[in-house]
């Protein structure tokens, strides 16, 4: 006679929190626009993983686009996402040079920071940070 796997046991740990962590990126954004679009739109809105509406915070995307030039605006696409990993516990990767030079713009992140391979990395600090400063116009992507 088998028996099922335990609660306590590390598969099913996994799998549940699999789970969970696939619910949380269910938020997440699926068609990326630059803030150029966003600026043009009379109520600046994409969709989600899940199928619903997103809706951009209007007075930040038009912060956004007083403090950036407009080649910047063409070129960055919102949400702007950050990559939060267990292997990286104090970290966040962005595989986005546009995000970069943005948030360096921004005074955000230094203009000493660059590219490692083909990401940037920022503490989880700032990031919470900029993710206050900027509702709506970032997003963190979970377990990646």
């Amino acid at each position: 006679m088998t028996h099922p796997p335990r609660i306590t046991d590390e598969s099913v740990l996994t799998r549940w929190m699999g789970i969970e962590v696939a619910k949380m990126n269910e938020g997440l954004v699926t068609q990326r626009k630059a803030l150029s679009n966003l600026l043009a739109e009379k109520e600046p809105v994409s969709v989600t993983k899940k199928g619903d509406t997103y809706h951009f915070d209007p007075a930040v995307i038009q912060a956004l686009g007083s403090a950036l030039p407009e080649d910047l605006q063409r070129k960055i696409r919102l949400p702007v996402l950050f990559y939060m990993s267990p292997d990286t516990p104090g970290s966040c990767s962005c595989p986005d040079e546009a995000a970069l030079a943005a948030l360096q713009a921004l005074g955000e992140v230094s203009t000493l920071r660059t590219f490692t391979g083909d990401r940037f990395w920022v503490s989880r600090p700032i990031v919470y940070a900029i993710l206050k400063k900027y509702p709506t116009a970032f997003q963190v992507v979970m377990g990646a």
